[in-house]
């Protein structure tokens, strides 16, 4: 195997040849993506086992993959298979699994046959399909990095010459060159600049959307063969070399055997009675600390096990208590269960954990709604994008009729009739996942059980109207939205084109009965005013239409269609909670968390709040934003505030303050002067979250956006204005840091929820907000570090 190639002339490479790797051979398993049609009724009844197979019972079933070594038309191994695993919404194994084979005994006519099965009946599994891979390229090389095979239907694997399931195809489409690119880019056979490279591939995601996932026909099964990176290492002694165990991360029989004995599965008054001396008890609160994305080590677990009935006072400890049962064990699910009735209520926080993806038990789950039960409908709103979220770790049938399958569906469902403007919410929250092509019916089937319970109150009839209303006003907004968009014409014609429409009284949108917005129920509308809309200048064309209200007064709102909203629809969510929990310790910073709804995956619908971009704001006042504040708010008599009102004065200071936190901790990126935005009352705002988590256009970007004309506006960088600013920024980032947990798990609720930047890197989504919060850190540390933080930006 020829890892180089010959000597250049000014260039030294180096080459490995395979007979010289004294090395297991080591695949990892990573991915499956496709559709996988059900077989139809007539099927079933000619085949009545095919009822119970894995496809029939369940969109994701337990799927696993052989995989076998072939040489020379025969096979050189048993097939080798992964471990079982549970799917929830997308098969993932990122498995390694290694071939009793080294790599020094590899022939170039080596082959690897991989089979994907699926259950069929008791002891039976059925192939979902096969590939054969070809170890060795044209060039006698060891193929390496990531490799996409595409199955064969509902046929096992052949390994020979000759083979029926080849793992390539004709047929090569613009996904399928990226792809080739990226694998170069992965083996470092390109140069790598990251802020160009982080801007390819979020072009490579959004062209990935664009193809559909494979059907049935041709799933791709993802195999990541690096070769020989087994880690290797040698001790003092020359002749020992350690290898890595590909089992490690297995349970071992003799551990699982002592846990048991450790635990012990009585139940008797001696563990009832047990008490952690003090030594034991800062070890239990030390661990009671941890943020929720820390793994507990199995001595942790045993710990927390032994003083479950202890702990059972404190309301911190239920999560971890939890997270160190062992849910394969019988006796010890019975355990844990009858103690949660036992254990003092929990908080909020706490209850969203455990709805999340990583408790399963149906007690559990039932447990965290009675929790949330004691929420008032304000503070339900809050977290209401999560709960519908949470809906799909429930286990909900898409096809039974049942409707109580689900504790947290029917807690929503209650709340939702008997509070219309949390209804409301929860309608559209619900619409836009009934698009989603594998949660889709489950989603359908809540929706309509919600409007099946409306017929139940007397006012259900009305209500089902007015969400029917809403509907109708969305696709009509939509289908103009496109319109505009598409128009050839310059974008005088496409407003003079949208206010004829709204003009014209056949389209209904000029005048109608009082409706609820959907974007804030709490408002009625009656209509939409022509001469006050119009179409941004941007590359989607967004219109921003100004609704009459049933009072008497205006609502602008932008319409856009085109981009995905959901992204925004958090961050603005995430920062309203910020707002609440800064406000709860008498800290109001002037945040403005305008409202953002999408109303599907392409189209929806945003507040607009009356102000000017800073670039716009520096064009017209030289360069100045003081000027534009003491234009808006002269008052000659504050010399301290150089000319403007003082009130106007703490508003902008306090904002850039909660602004520059917030999207520090939330890692807000494409920050620049076009979408920071000034009110005429002072208050700075951010908008546009195209990029969160660190992602950001630009190479090195600042830790957050605080430009000189910013400072310059208070004083400079030497007035008490700028030290009250820096002051607000550490007493919010301290005060956020103590309901880091709610945020986090808040976040860990919204990974499955097709958002833009957390699909990039699900796993690591929620430990870049921990990272930012610096949770090991003081308060008199973590004020130091954020003081470091401003000087830096």
């Amino acid at each position: 195997m020829d890892y180089g190639s010959a000597q250049a002339k000014d260039f030294s490479y180096s080459f490995c040849l395979t007979k010289d790797l004294d090395l297991p051979f080591t695949v990892r398993i990573s991915s499956l993506e496709g559709i996988r049609e059900k077989k139809s009724f007539t099927t079933i009844l000619s085949d009545p086992s095919l009822k119970f197979t894995g496809v029939q019972t369940s969109n994701f079933s337990d799927l696993y993959v052989s995989i076998q070594l072939y040489g020379d038309n025969k096979p050189l191994t048993v097939p080798i298979k992964t471990s079982y695993k549970s799917f929830k919404s997308n098969w993932v194994w990122n498995e390694w699994l290694t071939i009793p084979v080294k790599y020094r005994d590899l022939t170039v006519t080596s082959q690897l046959a991989l089979t994907v099965w699926d259950v069929y009946g008791p002891r039976k599994v059925v192939p979902v399909g096969g590939t054969t891979f070809r170890l060795f390229g044209k060039h006698n090389t060891l193929r390496r990095g990531k490799h996409k095979l595409y199955l064969w239907p509902d046929v096992e694997a052949d390994g020979y010459e000759r083979t029926s399931t080849p793992s390539k195809v004709g047929d090569k489409n613009e996904m399928d060159r990226l792809e080739k690119l990226v694998k170069r880019y992965e083996r470092n056979d390109m140069a790598k600049l990251e802020w160009l490279d982080n801007l390819a591939f979020r072009q490579i995601e959004k062209i990935h959307k664009d193809y559909p996932l494979p059907s049935v026909t041709q799933p791709p099964v993802v195999v990541n063969n690096h070769g020989h990176t087994n880690t290797v290492t040698t001790s003092s002694d020359p002749n020992i070399i350690l290898i890595i165990d590909p089992e490690i991360a297995r349970e071992n029989p003799v551990e699982a055997k002592h846990r048991r004995i450790v635990r012990s599965h009585r139940n008797g008054p001696f563990d009832r009675d047990l008490k952690p001396n003090a030594k034991i008890r800062d070890e239990l609160n030390g661990i009671l600390k941890y943020p929720p994305t820390q793994p507990l080590t199995s001595e942790e677990k045993d710990l927390l096990w032994k003083f479950r009935f202890y702990l059972t006072r404190d309301k911190n400890a239920l999560t971890k208590f939890l997270k160190c049962v062992v849910w394969t064990d019988p006796t010890e699910v019975k355990q844990a269960v009858e103690l949660l009735p036992q254990w003092v209520d929990i908080d909020l926080d706490d209850a969203l954990e455990l709805l999340g993806a990583n408790f399963e038990n149906r007690a559990v789950r039932g447990y965290a709604v009675s929790q949330l039960k004691k929420a008032d409908d304000e503070e339900l709103m809050l977290y209401l994008l999560q709960l519908v979220q949470a809906l799909k770790f429930e286990n909900i049938s898409d096809k039974s009729s049942s409707s109580n399958e689900s504790s947290l569906a029917e807690f929503l469902i209650e709340r939702a009739i008997k509070n219309p403007i949390l209804g409301n919410n929860f309608y559209w929250y619900l619409m836009v996942e009934c698009e989603d092509k594998v949660v889709g019916k489950m989603y359908g089937k809540i929706t309509f059980q919600f409007m099946t319970a409306m017929k139940e109150i007397p006012t259900g009839s009305e209500r089902r109207d007015i969400l029917r209303r809403q509907a109708e006003l969305v696709v009509a907004l939509s289908s103009i939205s496109k319109e505009i968009r598409i128009m050839k014409e310059a974008r005088p014609k496409k407003i003079e084109k949208l206010r004829a429409i709204i003009s014209d009284p056949k389209n209904g949108l000029l005048q109608f009965p009082p409706l609820p917005l959907p974007l804030d129920a709490r408002v009625e509308v009656t209509g939409i005013i022509p001469e006050k809309t119009t179409v941004f200048k941007s590359n989607l064309f967004p219109l921003r239409l100004t609704f009459t209200l049933a009072d008497g007064g205006e609502y602008p709102v932008i319409f856009k269609t085109g981009d995905d909203l959901r992204q925004d629809q958090l961050v603005i969510q995430i920062i309203t909670l910020m707002d609440k929990l800064l406000r709860k310790e008498n800290l109001d910073l002037k945040l403005t968390p305008y409202k953002v709804l999408p109303t599907g995956s392409d189209h929806g619908v945003m507040q607009f709040i009356t102000s000017s971009s800073l670039a716009n704001v520096l064009s017209e006042y030289n360069g100045s934003l003081l000027q534009f504040l003491k234009a808006h708010h002269p008052d000659e008599k504050a010399t301290g505030t150089y000319g403007v009102s003082p009130a106007v004065m703490d508003t902008y200071v306090k904002s850039c303050a909660g602004y520059c936190v917030i999207t520090y901790l939330l890692g807000v990126g494409d920050r620049h002067l076009d979408n920071l935005l000034l009110s005429p009352d002072g208050n700075l705002f951010h908008v546009d979250f195209g990029f969160i988590l660190g992602r950001d256009p630009k190479p090195f970007p600042p830790p957050m956006k605080l430009c000189k004309e910013m400072v310059e506006a208070m004083g400079g960088a030497n007035s008490n204005h700028y030290q009250r600013f820096k002051s607000y920024c550490y007493i919010a980032f301290n005060t956020l840091r103590k309901s880091a947990n709610l945020i986090l798990n808040l976040l860990a609720l919204m990974v499955d929820a097709n958002i833009t930047d957390i699909k990039i890197e699900p796993d690591k989504a929620v430990w870049k907000v921990q990272e930012k919060f610096r949770l090991d850190l003081t308060e008199e540390e973590a004020m130091k570090y954020f003081q470091i933080l401003i000087n830096d930006s």
